[in-house]
């Protein structure tokens, strides 16, 4: 079991992540359904390359495959939220508790290719979506159970950062060109 990830991630918005690079102030809120295809592709290809395994290689952090499932379900839960910023007015977010559900959901022994599969699946889904706003729905928007409060484009940039990121966690062969 590991610790739990307590960290209040919205920081990635206003700065680098000093671990993957990734800049989501540099990066508009247009670019991130690309940003996500290219994600879901990369994670095909890790799975082809064989590092999508189960097992974890350092005690303290999740094994590939558990990064990949939780990266499938980043892609399902967002495009839930964006779904539900443009439904209702200011939209109070069901809490997820990311640790809670790997456990559950056994994440490490799950299947590599369904999970790659869904986890691209999801990714076009919501990519799908954010390519499809108007000009006005990137304003709408939503809050967490802990408070912090989103517009669809900064959570949109936002939840970009941890496929990017958890894919620099999974490997040396990250790619994608995610400095726009």
């Amino acid at each position: 079991m590991i610790d739990p990830d307590t960290k209040d991630w919205t920081w990635v918005l206003t700065r680098a992540c000093p671990e993957c690079g990734f800049d989501a102030g540099t990066c508009g809120g247009l670019a991130v359904g690309t940003l996500v295809h290219a994600n879901a592709t990369e994670w095909q290809d890790s799975l082809a390359d064989g590092r999508i395994v189960s097992g974890r290689l350092v005690p303290a952090k999740w094994s590939s495959l558990e990064y990949a499932c939780h990266v499938r379900d980043v892609y399902r839960i967002y495009d839930q939220r964006i779904a539900l910023m443009l439904q209702d007015d200011d939209p109070l977010f069901p809490n997820w508790d990311q640790d809670a559900t790997a456990v559950a959901e056994d994440y490490d022994g799950q299947d590599p290719r369904t999970v790659v599969s869904e986890l691209a699946s999801n990714a076009e889904a919501l990519a799908d979506r954010l390519d499809c706003l108007s000009a006005n729905d990137w304003e709408r928007k939503g809050r967490r159970s802990d408070g912090a409060s989103f517009t669809i484009d900064s959570i949109a940039r936002y939840m970009v950062h941890d496929p990017i990121h958890h894919l620099w966690d999974v490997g040396p062969k990250w790619t994608i060109s995610h400095k726009r």
